[in-house]
């Protein structure tokens, strides 16, 4: 069985208390993320993924939020054990322009991105982000 990593970001709007979640090509709703390049740290690549992929660049990640979530799935007929490692990034910056990668995106409060989102490991994912966010 192949193994891949990559490295995303929840990313939450400050002022208007909202989530950003993109609308990947292959139909699902979920989180900037991707694969770190050679030599670059886990933040580091998760800031580059966010930047490529959404055009924003003014992202503070949050002290004290890592969380990886693991999943497999199917390509080319092969079996794939998948880890994300995700950051939580607070920005202000509203403006998205997307890559090629996806094809819509939305900023939506915490209840309604919960019910936007595919995958039941983002949901689990989203919920620590906005706990995390409740305690601070």
């Amino acid at each position: 069985m192949e193994t891949e990593k990559s490295v995303g970001v929840i990313l939450f709007h400050r002022k208007s208390r909202k989530f950003l979640l993109l609308h990947y090509i292959e139909g699902y709703w979920g989180f900037s993320k991707g694969h770190a390049e050679p030599g670059e740290t886990e933040k580091q690549a998760a800031l580059r993924e966010l930047e490529e992929e959404t055009c924003i660049r003014e992202v503070a990640l949050l002290e004290g939020f890592r969380e990886e979530t693991q999943y497999f799935y199917r390509r080319g007929g092969k079996l794939i054990n998948k880890t994300v490692i995700y950051f939580l990034g607070d920005t202000s910056q509203e403006r998205v322009k997307l890559s090629r990668e996806h094809k819509a995106f939305v900023w939506l409060p915490y209840q309604e991105a919960l019910k936007k989102l595919t995958f039941d490991n983002s949901r689990k994912e989203l919920e620590k982000a906005w706990k995390f966010l409740q305690e601070r």
